[in-house]
């Protein structure tokens, strides 16, 4: 029986789900001779970890810091990951080209329309980091009017505004001392780390719109317990992470469709153990 690898990449890693979803599809897919591992990998060891790579490994899924260093070590990469220079999936195809494509993006919009959300006027996006970027691409096909994000710099606003210049989203930043402000837009997308989003609790509306919070660890966080306590729509980091693996097992393995509420049972059960 010859074995094919797969295998989450980042710094930390410790925490990642990944492995629980892709091995809870492995196993309902009948994939018995599929592994799927989890490696702390940094910039500084990226080059070397690939070049140690034998003929075995379909792909690799990859999050922080190694979304955008691992862009120059491709042979290919989808126009989807170009878009936001930011490649979260490595699918090692038969040829041994190396073929980067960013599922992230996809996967917010299938995590969104899953809770019925498939456009709305205006969004608010909190925070300015990498996954803001892939919320914007996101958010050019859900949003058809302006997109409002609220920032900590001037450097962040300039760099959120030219993201939404290449992505054809309209982008109005604003700073984070008014982020309050964002709650009452139809969607919200919150981007930030654990507790940044605390503060705001009280400010949330009497009738909220929708809300995406792409944490899974603490769940629910606090803007989100109060969200859905007022009846609002909330989208959780849990959706967002079982619709990208989804995508990435079935460019991996090359199954038609995986099994998305078998992986969805799994991450829950993980996440629950903590």
């Amino acid at each position: 029986m010859t074995v094919r690898k797969a295998a989450v990449l980042g710094s930390p890693i410790a925490h990642s789900l990944s492995p629980v979803l892709h091995r809870a599809a492995y196993a309902e897919l009948g994939l018995a001779d599929w592994e799927y591992g989890r490696f702390e990998v940094d910039e500084s060891t990226l080059a070397g970890f690939l070049a140690g790579l034998t003929g075995e490994w379909a792909g690799l899924s990859l999050t922080m810091p190694l979304k955008r260093a691992v862009i120059p070590l491709l042979d290919e990469v989808t126009a989807t990951a170009a878009s936001v220079e930011a490649v979260n999936t490595v699918v090692f195809t038969a040829d041994g080209r190396r073929r980067g494509d960013n599922t992230d993006i996809p996967g917010m919009i299938a995590a969104l329309r899953e809770r019925g959300i498939d456009k709305v006027e205006s969004a608010a996006i909190l925070g300015a980091g990498a996954t803001a970027s892939s919320a914007l691409a996101a958010l050019a096909s859900v949003c058809t009017g302006e997109v409002v994000a609220y920032v900590r710099s001037a450097e962040r606003a300039a760099e959120m505004r030219e993201w939404g210049s290449r992505l054809g989203v309209p982008v109005r930043t604003e700073e984070w001392s008014e982020a309050a402000r964002a709650l009452s837009a139809p969607l919200v997308v919150a981007t930030t780390p654990a507790g940044a989003t605390d503060a705001l609790v009280e400010a949330v509306p009497e009738r909220p719109g929708a809300l995406f919070d792409v944490l899974y660890d603490p769940w629910p966080t606090a803007l989100a317990a109060r969200w859905s306590t007022g009846g609002g729509a909330v989208v959780g980091g849990l959706d967002l992470l079982v619709h990208q693996a989804v995508l990435q097992v079935e460019q991996m393995t090359g199954c038609e469709r995986a099994p998305l509420d078998v992986m969805r049972e799994a991450g829950e059960r993980a996440l629950s153990a903590r």
